[in-house]
C-alpha cells in the first residue's frame, strides 16, 4: 500500500518555520487508585499511602500543564478516554487476567463533573480536545462512533482526531473506521518502545511490532495520507517513558531529545510528542516535566512551529501546495 507524504517542505505550509512539533497528551488516568497500594509495596514509601488516604489527586495535572504551556506560549492536544469496565463490559472469563485489570480498571468517567469541567476549560482556552479510542475500539467502529459521540456531547462540538489507547492499530482498517465515524486524522502510528522516525507500528493488543507489509510503506519523517483524500496520519515520534528508558536517565534523555529535534529540523519534519499528564507530577516522576519544558523551548529556538495536532492538520490540508505528491 502506497502512502503520500505531507511535510513542512510542502509550499505554503507552516509559513517560514523550519519544522513542526505537535504536542499531545493521552489522558489515561487522572485518579491514583490501585497504584497507591502497588507503589507503596514496591517502593516501600509511605508517600503513596498518604496520597490514597489524604484525598489528594497527584495524577490530576490539567491546571499545571495549562499554566506551563500558557507561559511558553503554546497549546497542545488532550485525548480523552472512555474505557470499558472490567466487571460490567467484559466477560467473566477475563476477570482473573492481570492484564485486563490494568486495561479496564482505574480509569475515569467521561461524564464525571470534574472531567467535564476540565474538557470545557481546555477547549475554551484554545487547547485541542480529541478522542483517545478505548482498548478494543480500534477494531470496533460502532464502539468508536459511540465514544466520539459521547465526547462531543460533553465538548459541544465535533472532534477532529485522536489516538488509540496502547497505540492499537490494525493497519489501514483502523484508519478506515476513523474516517467513517468522522475523524480527520489519527496519531496512533508508532512505537511504545522506541524513539525516532520510521518506527514500526504495534500490532493491536499484542505489543509486538508490525512488519512493513501490514502498514503503509515508509514515507520518511512526514505525516502521510493512507488514502486518496484529506485523512492524515501523524506518526508518533517520541513518548516520554521510552525516551528516558532508552537513554538511561533524564539527563541522557535530554541529549537524545536535542538530537531528535536537530534531525527533525534537517528533515523539515513533523514531530509528534506524547507526554502523559500524570508524569507531570514531579514528586513521583522527577524530571519529566522539565524535560517537556526543555523540548518546547529548544524546538522554538530551532525555528519550529509548536502546537496541537488539529492546527497542524489544517496547515497541511488547507494549503494547495501540500498535495501529498
Amino acid at each position: 500500500m502506497s502512502a503520500q507524504r505531507c511535510s513542512v517542505a510542502c509550499p505554503g505550509v507552516f509559513d517560514d518555520y523550519e519544522f513542526a512539533v505537535c504536542l499531545t497528551h493521552d489522558v489515561d488516568r487522572v485518579y491514583k487508585t490501585y497504584q497507591s497500594l502497588y507503589y507503596a509495596a514496591a517502593e516501600r514509601r509511605l508517600y503513596h499511602l498518604k496520597t490514597l488516604l489524604s484525598g489528594t489527586e497527584p495524577y490530576w495535572q490539567f491546571a499545571e500543564i495549562m499554566a506551563l504551556e500558557d507561559r511558553l506560549g503554546v497549546r497542545s492536544s488532550f485525548y480523552f478516554l472512555n474505557e470499558k469496565h472490567l466487571l460490567t463490559d467484559k466477560s467473566p472469563t477475563t476477570w482473573l487476567r492481570p492484564t485486563d485489570w490494568i486495561r479496564y480498571t482505574g480509569h475515569y468517567e467521561i461524564g464525571d463533573p470534574a472531567i467535564v469541567d476540565a474538557i470545557r476549560a481546555l477547549d475554551e482556552g484554545g487547547w485541542e480536545v480529541g478522542l483517545h479510542g478505548s482498548y478494543d475500539s480500534y477494531a470496533d467502529p460502532e464502539r468508536l462512533a459511540w465514544e466520539k459521540q459521547e465526547l462531543e456531547g460533553v465538548l459541544g462540538h465535533q472532534v477532529t482526531g485522536g489516538r488509540q489507547h496502547f497505540l492499537n492499530l490494525d493497519g489501514p482498517e483502523t484508519w478506515r473506521h476513523h474516517r467513517d465515524v468522522g475523524l480527520r486524522y489519527d496519531a496512533s502510528f508508532g512505537s511504545s518502545s522506541t524513539v525516532g522516525f520510521d518506527t514500526p507500528a504495534p500490532v493491536a493488543g499484542t505489543g509486538a511490532e508490525q512488519s512493513a507489509t501490514t502498514v503503509p510503506e515508509r514515507v520518511g519523517a512526514g505525516v502521510f495520507r493512507p488514502f486518496d483524500d484529506d485523512f492524515l496520519v501523524f506518526p508518533l515520534t517520541v513518548m516520554e517513558a521510552p525516551l528516558v528508558e532508552e537513554a538511561g536517565s533524564v539527563d541522557a534523555a535530554w541529549s537524545k531529545l536535542r538530537q531528535l529535534l536537530a534531525d527533525a529540523r534537517r528533515r523539515q519534519a513533523v514531530v509528534t510528542a506524547l507526554w502523559h499528564p500524570r508524569l507531570f507530577n514531579e514528586t513521583e516522576f522527577p524530571g519529566y516535566r522539565r524535560l517537556y519544558e526543555r523540548l518546547i523551548t529548544e524546538a522554538k529556538s530551532l525555528g519550529a512551529w509548536v502546537g496541537p495536532v488539529e492546527e497542524a492538520y489544517h496547515e497541511l490540508v488547507d494549503h494547495p501546495g501540500c498535495t501529498g505528491a
